[in-house]
């Protein structure tokens, strides 16, 4: 799962219009009912509309991001999932993922409405607070993954735990 991208799924290259150099790009569809793809938290450096249903955005590196997909058939969902990942350095190793390249480092992978909904709530809790998520320490994501994964209920970040990230985070620059 490391390495180069895979295509994307419906074939074919990015649209060549995009910058290329270390950003990661995410693309992004909205079929009403059909197929909705979202970004639900990150700094986006660059978006590019594709057509009236698809659009393309970008993120610098260390950007953290969650990428929301939802797809349905005549006979219901078909897919649920959220990843909360961190788009990487030039050089550095990457997980692929579908509509993401070229790849990240994935923080956190659930699949299932009822997970993505716990997922999403935990989301609100830490804004409720006052914390952009993007800026919530990468471990915790872990943690939340983790947890989830083990049908465990995640801890709660705490404005102390946040404080802690960022002086760790100002001593490391």
């Amino acid at each position: 799962m490391t390495g180069t991208a895979a295509p994307r799924m419906r074939g074919g290259p990015l649209p060549s219009a995009l910058p290329h150099d270390t950003i990661t790009h995410v693309e992004l569809t909205w079929v009403e009912k059909k197929i909705e793809y979202w970004i639900r938290f990150g700094r986006e450096a660059h978006e590019q509309i594709l057509d009236r249903r698809r659009r393309v955005v970008s993120f610098r590196p260390n950007t953290v991001f969650a990428f929301v997909r939802w797809a349905a058939n005549d006979f219901g969902t078909i897919i649920s999932r959220i990843d909360i990942v961190r788009a990487v350095e030039p050089g550095e190793p990457y997980q692929t993922l579908p509509f993401v390249r070229p790849g990240g480092e994935i923080l956190l992978r659930i699949d299932g409405w009822p997970k993505v909904e716990d997922v999403l709530r935990h989301v609100d809790a830490i804004e409720a607070v006052g914390i952009e998520a993007d800026a919530v320490s990468p471990e915790h994501w872990r943690h939340v993954h983790n947890r989830m994964a083990a049908g465990h209920q995640p801890r709660t970040y705490t404005l102390d735990q946040h404080r802690a990230v960022l002086l760790r985070r100002r001593t490391w620059s």
